[in-house]
């Protein structure tokens, strides 16, 4: 693929200091930080782990896998599970059950960025819920008429975009009555995300390919080629960029101008001969971006130029979770078979 990209704000290089490493015998399923700064683990077993000491405290959540995570502002974090609970837990162990589905999985989580309003999808169904320190409401449900899948708030939290067979609906998440805005595109749509400034939507879809939308007028754009389904998103610093799976190396699509991707090819970073990255991370500072690979591998590299770091060779087992602390200072990362650690990077000077 031609590489087209945003220009570069990183200043140095960036190197990892000797990692924290676990091994937690489950599927690492999700990594988060807390605000405070506390790395979260979500497992198939369905614990979290605090990593907030040299040996990790567990919390029991869900009977069966935690197969979402979500933090909030406040510190808490959100689960959903293949036991159909979408559950709320404070780091010292208090929970409180936001809502459950009878006999379907919490698959995709969404929270509004001022952590009132939390959303999943169960079945047809997307499900929000306004949960503060006074009240929880009772569940709203948006229904569709396919599988309801990927679930996202706008940066605003007003609206809700819910993926599923055929486009995105963009539901107002303060009312059920009302007929959603219909973004569509043929085809099954799986995730879906906003661009940090609202202006745009992406979807992830079963063909192997991201799809997009211009929300303002509707102009659509489809992102084509990949080799395998794009399993992960993120944003690089203030929304100029998008980086995916789906590829040997990861994707970097720009989002800067007035026609943002429209018209770009993405730019690639990483080894080509490597095997599929299977989930990214998006440094929240600097032109930079996490990707782990099917076989293990961890690589950082920039996003703007050509110089990436091993930071960890393969075993075999998939990485399944990244995460940046929010001064970018931290990196969580999880697999499939249970290893966990937490890398601390340090800044040098050119």
């Amino acid at each position: 693929m031609n590489a087209t990209a945003p220009k570069s704000q990183t200043k140095g290089p960036i190197t990892a200091v000797p990692a924290l490493e676990y091994d937690f015998e489950a599927y690492v399923s999700g990594a988060i930080f807390t605000p405070d700064g506390t790395p979260v683990f979500a497992l198939g077993d369905g614990s979290l782990r605090i990593a907030d000491r040299p040996a990790p405290r567990a919390i029991q959540i869900h009977r069966g896998a935690i197969l979402s995570l979500a933090g909030t502002p406040d510190g808490a974090v959100v689960t959903g599970g293949d036991c159909g609970a979408l559950i709320r837990t404070q780091l010292d162990g208090a929970q409180e059950t936001l809502f459950r589905a009878q006999d379907r999985w919490i698959e995709n989580i969404a929270v509004s960025a001022d952590g009132r309003a939390l959303a999943c999808t169960a079945g047809r169904d997307a499900v929000v819920v306004v949960a503060d320190a006074k009240r929880l409401s009772p569940p709203r449900h948006f229904p569709h008429t396919s599988t309801a899948a990927g679930v996202a708030f706008d940066p605003k939290g007003k609206r809700l975009a819910v993926a599923h067979y055929g486009g995105v609906s963009l539901w107002w998440a303060s009312s059920e009555s009302q007929t959603p805005a219909l973004y569509p595109w043929r085809g099954s749509h799986l995730q879906v995300c906003y661009s940090p400034d609202g202006r745009y939507l992406l979807t992830a879809m079963q063909e192997n390919s991201l799809h997009g939308w211009r929300i303002a007028d509707k102009a659509h754009f489809q992102m084509s080629g990949f080799p395998a389904k794009i399993k992960s998103m993120s944003w690089g610093p203030k929304g100029r960029w998008l980086i995916t799976s789906g590829a040997s190396q990861g994707l970097i699509w720009s989002f800067e101008g007035k026609q943002g991707p429209i018209g770009r090819d993405a730019r690639e970073i990483g080894d080509p001969e490597a095997p599929i990255v299977s989930v990214v991370a998006a440094h929240p500072v600097h032109n930079l971006a996490a990707m782990g690979h099917a076989d293990g591998s961890l690589v950082l590299g920039q996003a703007i130029g050509a110089e990436t770091a091993v930071l960890r060779t393969g075993d075999s087992a998939a990485i399944s979770a990244l995460a940046w602390s929010a001064n970018g200072d931290r990196l969580a990362v999880g697999s499939q078979n249970g290893f966990a650690a937490v890398l601390t990077f340090k800044r040098e000077a050119l």
